[in-house]
């Protein structure tokens, strides 16, 4: 059946979204597989967010969801949008070729094992980044203000009680306080390599939640952090779930060589502090203020209402 002139226009994120070792499905069930969770799933910083700490759910997602690779490698993968080679690369390229400037945003998380497993979640923007827009931010400052503004929300939807106790109910954390973080930027793309195994806690927390990945739903969503009143209310990149994901079922990754890996300037990153008290505070349930948060890079659960608890 022929496509309409707006479907053959995105048919390249239909192809891309399907293209990985595990299928996209629907998020009400996805085994093996990754979908889109509703936005309002997650509760992010509410436009009086200084005054009363209240929360609201997180709603439409300022990007859209390209795609996801879950993978592993003769060494840990990085880099993975610099190779000319990748299937995400080739997609974005073949657009630029045609006349779009579609800009990518992905998220690399480099998991502590043997096998070198990461799972990468691909968002992408087909409009031009609003000036002086956190994202425009973002994409143009340093590693000072990518460290202290990129947040990763996770809940875990489904499994067991163990996973449950030790990630919370909803577990927050500013990525580059906590962890080593890699930010390698394109003309067309930025991708943050996030090493899970430079935190003692946190690869003592995913090698537990490894064990039973087979039974686990995890939701995840990526925000730009607001800091000031002016940036209220926060709003979502994107989020991904997972579910029932086998380790089995995780493509291999080709290390590229010279010639197909794109010279391009790197942005340094540095080996941050590990997060010892994940699970000494249990029973935190309100966010720090955004100055007692400088202190340390610790997971934190949020309060999932407003502020009646």
């Amino acid at each position: 059946m022929a496509c309409s002139d707006g479907e053959a226009k995105h048919q390249w994120i239909q192809n891309v979204q399907s293209g990985g070792a595990v299928p996209c499905l629907p998020p009400e069930n996805c085994p093996n597989g990754w979908a889109t969770p509703p936005g309002d799933t997650f509760m992010v910083r509410g436009p009086e967010y200084f005054a009363t700490k209240a929360k609201i759910p997180g709603g439409e997602y300022l990007l859209k969801p390209l795609g996801v690779d879950w993978i592993k490698g003769s060494v840990k993968i990085c880099e993975v949008l610099k190779n000319r080679n990748h299937r995400v690369r080739k997609a974005i390229d073949e657009e630029v070729l045609h006349g779009s400037k579609p800009f990518v945003w992905a998220f690399n998380l480099q998991l502590p094992s043997k096998e070198n497993y990461s799972a990468i979640f691909y968002f992408v923007s087909l409009e031009p980044v609003p000036e002086g827009s956190l994202m425009d931010q973002f994409l143009k400052g340093d590693d000072a203000l990518r460290k202290s503004r990129l947040k990763l929300i996770a809940n875990i939807v489904k499994g067991p009680w163990i996973v449950r106790k030790a990630v919370g109910e909803q577990a927050i954390c500013i990525l580059g306080r906590a962890l080593s973080c890699k930010y390698v930027q394109g003309s067309n793309f930025i991708e943050v390599d996030v090493d899970i195994g430079s935190s003692i806690v946190a690869n003592a927390i995913v090698h537990l939640a490894f064990g039973y990945v087979a039974t686990l739903t995890v939701d995840l969503a990526f925000v730009i952090e607001s800091q000031a009143e002016s940036e209220l209310p926060e709003r979502l990149l994107g989020a991904v779930r997972f579910s029932e994901l086998s380790p089995g079922s995780a493509g291999v990754y080709e290390v590229p060589s010279e010639e197909q890996q794109e010279v391009a300037p790197i942005l340094p990153s540095r080996l941050w502090r590990s997060f010892s008290q994940l699970l000494q505070n249990p029973g935190s349930s309100m966010e720090p203020s955004p100055s007692s948060e400088n202190t340390n890079g610790n997971f934190h659960k949020e309060d999932a209402g407003n502020n009646d608890n």
